[in-house]
C-alpha cells in the first residue's frame, strides 16, 4: 500500500459543540387506534435515553413466536429454520440461492425461503423470510423489507 505524504497540523486542536436534549411529550391524539406505539407508561424502568433493540413477540401462522428483533439496518427478513418446522410450515418452503453479507462482512448463502402471515398487532401482512440453518440470538430478524411494507400499508389505511 502506497500513502502520500499527509500535512498534521501539530499542537492541541480541539473544536467544541455543545448539544442540548430536551425531552418533549408527545401528542399521540393523531395517531389511529390500531396503530402500535409506546407511551411514557411503557418507558417506565427504562433509563432514557436508551439504545435499547426492538424485541417483541408476534404471531406467525396463529403461533406467538418470542424474540424477534425489529432491524432497520438489515436488508432481508430472517428466520431460523427451526423456527419454521416449529410453526408447522415445512411444505411452504421454497428453494432459493441468495448471499447475505453481516456488517462484518461475513457471508452466508440462504438456499431456502418461505412466505407467510405475520400479525404484529392486529395488522397482518405477508412477508418473505430468508431461512438460515445456523444459531442466531434471535428466532426471527424483521428488516427493512417488513418495516416498507408496514409503512405503505398504514398509509394506504390512513388514506381510506
Amino acid at each position: 500500500m502506497i500513502v502520500d505524504e499527509v500535512n498534521i497540523p501539530q499542537g492541541l486542536t480541539f473544536k467544541r459543540t455543545k448539544v442540548t436534549i430536551t425531552r418533549e411529550k408527545h401528542a399521540r391524539d393523531y395517531l389511529l387506534e390500531d396503530t402500535l406505539s409506546f407511551n411514557d407508561e411503557d418507558a417506565e424502568g427504562i433509563e432514557q435515553p436508551h439504545n435499547d433493540a426492538l424485541v417483541m413477540s408476534i404471531l406467525m401462522n396463529k403461533i406467538k413466536v418470542k424474540r424477534v428483533l425489529v432491524d432497520p439496518g438489515s436488508s432481508a427478513n430472517i428466520i431460523r429454520s427451526t423456527i419454521v418446522e416449529q410453526l408447522g410450515l415445512q411444505d411452504q418452503i421454497v428453494p432459493a440461492a441468495q448471499v447475505l453479507n453481516g456488517f462484518n462482512m461475513v457471508s452466508e448463502t440462504i438456499k431456502r425461503e418461505i412466505m407467510f402471515l405475520v400479525n404484529v398487532d392486529g395488522t397482518i401482512q405477508e412477508t418473505k423470510f430468508h431461512m438460515i440453518e445456523g444459531d442466531m440470538r434471535y428466532n426471527a430478524l424483521l428488516g427493512r423489507p417488513w418495516i416498507h411494507n408496514m409503512r405503505q400499508y398504514l398509509q394506504r389505511f390512513i388514506k381510506s
